[in-house]
């Protein structure tokens, strides 16, 4: 899922190719993308694009006259910038939105539908799709610590929990608590003050550096390859890799469909981190230190 870096390489070159620009027309083939009904969504055709912003990870394209078009990219969704009436992609393609210098396709890749979009009248319309997460980027330590304190969860759900911080997803949360070297398994409850503020350094430090990075790369043209597998990642997507600070294996911890990926010596003291897709399997046999678990990939390898 595009999360806050990749969404501010979205918003720029948004504003590039499409601020102060009529919106020309809207073709949605896949009618359950649109989840709104009032206003029809032909109530935005021939309106200017007065600004492009985001709340938390959905980018808001705000119309004149109050009209806001949400659109959440959800895992798989994408947007491309293509010349004026481009044909929607086969199979892919959600929706297109022309422009008089261009047009801009939302796709998804994948069988499931998740992305949405909303179009809502109203700064008060707008508010509610906001979690009420603070700016991680905006926000000072004590509000940082307050926030991931308020209740009492893993370091992992916190940083990716909209409601307390705003756009940081998995992928950025691997690298922030590596960063920081924190275990995505520490309680917040437990963490001493100096433990929250290098966590808050670190997730200030992650987005921005990740950030201009993406920035940095990028050119003129409108970004293709947004994902959430960069190569320069210290451990999200690298299981089994080296750690580039200590050169010991990237681990990871599966659930659902997520993963979580961490370096057992920067991060937990040496200690392997129970995977329940495994441990249940492994009872007493789930290795408990980096010694024990590269025996056992060097046994499964042999």
């Amino acid at each position: 899922m595009p999360e806050l870096p990749d969404i501010e390489l979205y918003l720029r070159a948004l504003r590039d190719h499409i601020l102060h620009r009529p919106l020309e027309a809207v073709r949605i083939p896949s009618p359950f993308l649109v989840r709104t009904v009032d206003p029809p969504l032909t109530a935005a055709i021939g309106r200017q694009i007065a600004r492009v912003t985001r709340v938390g990870k959905r980018l808001v394209v705000t119309l004149d006259r109050d009209l806001h078009m949400v659109i959440h990219l959800m895992i798989a969704g994408r947007l491309r910038w293509r010349g004026r009436g481009a044909a929607i992609p086969a199979r892919i393609g959600l929706a297109a939105f022309d422009f008089p210098t261009g047009s801009l396709l939302l796709t998804e890749a994948g069988t499931k539908r998740r992305a949405a979009l909303h179009l809502v009248r109203g700064d008060a319309a707008l508010s509610e799709f906001d979690a009420g997460g603070l700016d991680p980027l905006e926000a000072s330590a004590a509000a940082f610590r307050t926030a991931l304190r308020r209740e009492n969860h893993t370091l992992k759900r916190a940083l990716t929990d909209q409601r307390i911080l705003s756009g940081i997803g998995n992928a950025y949360s691997d690298e922030i608590l590596h960063a920081a070297g924190l275990s995505p398994l520490a309680l917040t409850a437990a963490l001493t003050d100096d433990e929250l503020d290098r966590l808050h350094g670190a997730t200030r430090t992650t987005l921005a550096t990740w950030i201009r990075r993406l920035q940095d790369a990028g050119d003129s043209a409108f970004p293709e390859k947004v994902t959430a597998f960069r190569p320069g990642m210290a451990v999200h997507g690298r299981y089994r890799q080296p750690c580039p600070a200590c050169g010991s294996p990237v681990q990871r911890i599966r659930y659902a469909e997520n993963e979580v990926n961490y370096c057992a010596v920067c991060q937990t003291g040496g200690r392997v981190l129970a995977d329940r897709a495994f441990s249940r399997l492994l009872r007493s046999d789930w290795p408990r230190s980096l010694d024990d678990w590269e025996a056992r990939l060097g046994g499964d390898e042999a």
